[in-house]
């Protein structure tokens, strides 16, 4: 049973991984970054960052957290379960 969850939660920690560095790539930098190729750099920025900066952010921090309770909950699992 410990075994199939320290499973499912590697597999959820690849994905959420993978998923993280294509978000951390879309947002844009100093430079304007790869959101430029999908027309993010089209969009002035009079009024700070526009809405889909504002979600792409959101997005970030939502699928970090669940990146860092994944890491925690394998520890806990991998130290007391096996």
């Amino acid at each position: 049973m410990i075994t199939a969850l320290i499973v499912a939660l590697s597999v959820l920690l690849v994905i959420t991984s993978v998923l993280l560095v294509i978000l951390i790539l879309l947002h844009r930098g100093k430079g304007g970054g790869l959101s430029e190729l999908f027309g993010g750099g089209v969009s002035s920025s009079i009024g700070g960052s526009s809405v889909a900066e504002k979600n792409l952010d959101r997005l970030t921090v939502g699928i970090g957290l669940i990146w860092a309770a994944c890491i925690v909950a394998v520890g806990l699992l991998v130290r007391t379960g096996t």
